[in-house]
């Protein structure tokens, strides 16, 4: 492997990481946010609505963008949305003003969706051009974020120290890692020169109607709801579900999201022995369990330590769709996109939703919808084998190959 692609490599690897630890680092801190600005839970859902419509219209630009100015482009522009969205989050908790951090979560939603998505077309072209995929270490990366914001929320929480101080730490730490990582990625992935716009539209559209692809995105529909669910919604869970406190809130997430890593840094090694449909309905199962038990049991220990296997069922769905997508016909840059919007709004979209359910039905009971999904998943899995994919093998080498 050239020198190139190894900087390429450990640049996606690291903008991955940003979003991951930006996300967790605001998640982990929703119970001082919530009653800094004194919000019931309907209207912390619509706080999460300034996430939802930002990445909503980052997702669904992001596609064309990436045509017309490339991945490096689009994802440079995410970044920089994401990154001014966190210090607005931290002045509207300041100021108590649920209007602001909401506005803050738009642009950090806008940001997120779109450089995701572009980055995804990255990864499904590093997997094309090396003949190794890596999407599952590159997600892995995204929930080892997760983990290094987490921790950092937790120690931060059980320290007294204020969001908006919080906040403007990460901030600085995402603006030097995408200073430094923006530079390693090539300018054209995914820009299409030589298609005249119409063309490229009309291309576009008709994937949203190719069986199998839709399929593909069906699923990882389910399981980023349930993932999306537990990132915003498991901590503010514990504490009035389960009566934890918010430092023991914010550690059990980090259980979760700990479990999401270790499971999209080790699955390889199963895909490669199993299939890729045996172990999305593996994943499936293992989440509906985990959820179930958080939703129903009694016990509160026993509902905590149930978001380790929501972790690690959750773990491999959304990597296993996006190389299944890339696999699944001609124009590979466009098919990631469609399945990686598909993903992306039921993770970032479907939350806050949630928040209105559980108004009416409590935060455990808001849950059951994503449980439901999460096991029609399981049932529909077997499916991808017979229609979306060839198998391919996937690299199980440890997190430091990236």
């Amino acid at each position: 492997m050239s020198l190139k692609m190894q900087q390429r490599r450990r640049a996606l690897c690291l903008l991955f990481f940003l979003p991951g630890m930006g996300l967790s680092s605001w998640v982990t801190r929703t119970p001082d946010i919530r009653d800094l600005i004194e919000a019931s839970p309907a209207q912390m859902g619509m706080v999460l609505f300034g996430l939802s419509v930002g990445s909503m219209l980052g997702i669904l630009a992001s596609g064309r963008l990436v045509a017309r100015f490339g991945a490096r482009s689009v994802i440079a522009a995410g970044a920089s949305l994401l990154i001014l969205g966190l210090p607005t989050v931290a002045i509207g908790a300041l100021l108590g003003q649920g209007v602001v951090v909401s506005a803050g979560l738009f642009c950090f939603g806008a940001g997120m969706g779109s450089a995701e998505v572009a980055m995804n077309v990255e990864g499904a072209d590093v997997e094309r051009s090396t003949g190794r995929p890596f999407l599952s270490q590159l997600h892995g990366f995204f929930s080892l974020g997760t983990v290094v914001g987490a921790s950092s929320g937790i120690a931060f929480t059980a320290l007294g120290i204020g969001v908006p101080w919080h906040l403007a730490l990460i901030c600085l730490v995402a603006i030097a890692c995408v200073s430094f990582a923006i530079r390693a990625l090539p300018a054209a992935t995914g820009r299409q020169d030589n298609v005249s716009k119409q063309q490229g539209v009309e291309r576009a559209k008709s994937l949203w109607f190719d069986p199998s692809l839709l399929l593909i995105g069906v699923l990882v529909l389910a399981m980023a709801l349930s993932e999306g669910a537990a990132t915003d919604w498991l901590p503010l869970v514990m504490v009035d579900g389960h009566g934890f406190d918010a430092t023991s809130g914010s550690l059990i997430f980090t259980g979760f999201a700990l479990a999401m890593t270790i499971g999209r840094f080790a699955g390889g090694w199963f895909v490669l022995r199993f299939g890729r449909a045996r172990v999305f309905a593996s994943c499936a199962v293992l989440g509906a369990l985990g959820m179930g038990t958080v939703i129903f049991a009694e016990n509160a220990i026993l509902a905590g330590s149930a978001a380790i296997l929501w972790g690690l069922g959750t773990s491999l769905a959304f990597p296993l769709a996006i190389s299944a997508a890339g696999d699944s016909g001609a124009n590979a840059a466009g098919r990631v996109s469609v399945v990686a919007t598909m993903g992306y709004v039921a993770f970032l979209v479907g939350p806050p939703l949630l928040g209105f359910i559980a108004e009416v039905h409590g935060l455990r009971g808001a849950l059951i919808l994503p449980l439901i999904l999460v096991v029609v998943a399981a049932v529909l899995s077997p499916s991808i084998a017979e229609r979306a994919h060839r198998r391919i093998e996937i690299d199980p080498g440890p997190p430091h190959a990236a």
